[in-house]
């Protein structure tokens, strides 16, 4: 039993379509969390299709009710080789947003696995049946080299609500905390820095949803009439946007603003390029915080975005002050920003600015969370990854979007690793959602060395890393 011979079994789940077969059997199940319908595809692709996979390979499955109330069930598998040893907490979800099968290109069909040259088309391909289906498959061919026996025990979690905010995921895990206990997590979601560049990540950043609504009055009023005459909802929201975020997009707000980035951190971005590949648009240079580079503005800083912004009807103007103004704002951060105070932050600085009459609503929220790369468990992952690509891998303390991260590091206190097999412009929740074949090729060696040097030096990690961890 060596570790080549693991890593050319994976490969060879590539080369002679198993991989590939498996993603079309999945693609194949419609499961939009975001559509109360499709409960049924839900269930069923955990019942008909990962479940018998995960028994095949020794794992003990059960599905729970999702304690939110809603049909988005929870898939927890459990494969116990032996009591002391080391337990790796692995994630995914099995859901995906809506097909929106109208905007794809002819030929395409969300619900069918297409492949077109290297790049493999269908909904959740990316995001994130594609990146389970992977690490599942890595895992298969780990055990079955290794004669059975993985060195290391592993718990699977997958959810059906990721793409509907993950209702019910924080309470489950907080009443499976004793099943769900681990040594370490390990999961793929995301994108790579770059389709070349194998990355590994170790948490994300958080995101808190905004509504900013202004409305002086009940209906809207002849302009020719009355313009000059009536504040302007519109002109008064835009210009109250403009005292939080200024025009070349930096925040400023103190309250919305992060701490100075860590040291630790500053070095792993100082390695790291964003953007360049041939679907990436350009970034556009001077915008954001001033005096930090593309990966430090944004692995290393908040940002505050306007999602939508609405006033009368775009589609069919007519000569009248609207009555209203509305816009969806979004302040991505990372650790030690207060965000749980946002909405005091927000109207405080308003009402400074006298727009005290712009209301405030906070909708989605999720916390931030990073972990320091010179921790124990990111050196060994970091080293096993160059040690099976030959590249250096890019470290991310934190990626720039935003997963359940927190519930795994802080609810669970586990260090978490992702190991992403997409890269940024695979369309994830877009129309044409797309892998890429030979991402998904490398990743299957990447898992499964990863797996094979878990079971052969995950005693010593874990007790390396009950000396060492800590979050940055």
């Amino acid at each position: 039993m060596i570790r080549e011979q693991a890593i050319l079994h994976a490969l060879e789940a590539y080369d002679s379509g198993a991989l590939q077969a498996a993603l079309a059997r999945r693609v194949a199940y419609a499961t939009e969390s975001e559509v109360p319908d499709q409960a049924p595809a839900q269930h069923a692709y955990l019942n008909e299709d990962l479940i018998p996979l995960l028994e095949e390979l020794g794992f003990s499955c059960v599905v729970h009710a999702n304690p939110a109330g809603v049909d988005l069930p929870i898939l927890v598998a459990r494969r116990v080789e032996q009591a002391n040893l080391p337990t790796v907490l692995m994630y995914g979800h099995g859901d995906v947003v809506r097909g929106n099968a109208a905007k794809w290109e002819t030929g395409r069909d969300p619900w069918r696995l297409q492949v077109e040259g290297d790049r493999w088309y269908g909904r959740g391909t990316a995001d994130n049946k594609g990146q389970h289906s992977i690490n599942l498959e890595a895992l298969r061919q780990v055990i079955s080299t290794r004669g059975g026996k993985l060195g290391f025990n592993t718990t699977w979690l997958i959810e059906t609500g990721e793409e509907a905010g993950s209702p019910g995921l924080a309470a489950f895990c907080e009443a499976q905390r004793e099943s769900l206990a681990a040594d370490v997590f390990i999961a793929s979601d995301g994108p790579r820095l770059s389709a070349e560049r194998p990355t590994l990540f170790m948490g994300s950043r958080g995101a808190v949803n905004f509504e900013l609504k202004l409305r002086p009055r009940e209906r809207g009023y002849h302009s020719g009439n009355w313009g000059g005459l009536l504040s302007n909802p519109a002109i008064v929201l835009m210009h109250a946007i403009g005292t939080l975020v200024d025009a070349k997009g930096r925040i400023t707000v103190p309250g919305l603003r992060p701490p100075p980035i860590p040291a630790p951190v500053v070095a792993a971005l100082a390695d790291l390029e964003v953007g360049g590949g041939p679907d990436d648009p350009e970034i556009n240079t001077g915008w954001g915080e001033p005096g930090l580079s593309a990966a430090e503005q944004v692995f290393g800083w908040n940002s505050l975005d306007v999602l939508t912004f609405g006033s009368g009807d775009p589609a069919k103007p007519v000569n009248a002050i609207p009555a209203e103004a509305v816009a969806w704002c979004q302040l991505r951060f990372v650790v030690g920003t207060d965000w749980r105070a946002l909405e005091t932050h927000v109207r405080e600085h308003l009402r400074q600015g006298g727009f005290e009459d712009v209301q405030i609503r906070v909708g989605m929220q999720a916390g931030a969370t990073r972990l320091s790369p010179d921790n124990a468990w990111v050196r060994w992952a970091a080293a096993s990854l160059e040690r099976t690509t030959g590249k250096r891998p890019a470290l991310l303390p934190n990626l720039g979007g935003s997963l359940p991260n927190d519930i795994f590091a802080d609810q669970l206190g586990l260090p978490t690793l992702w190991v992403p097999h997409s890269y940024p412009a695979c369309a994830q929740h877009a129309p044409n959602e797309h892998m890429l074949g030979s991402v998904a090729r490398e990743g299957l060696a990447i898992m499964a060395g990863l797996f094979w040097d878990l079971g052969e030096q995950g005693e010593s990690l874990r007790q390396m890393a009950s000396v060492s961890t800590h979050q940055a």
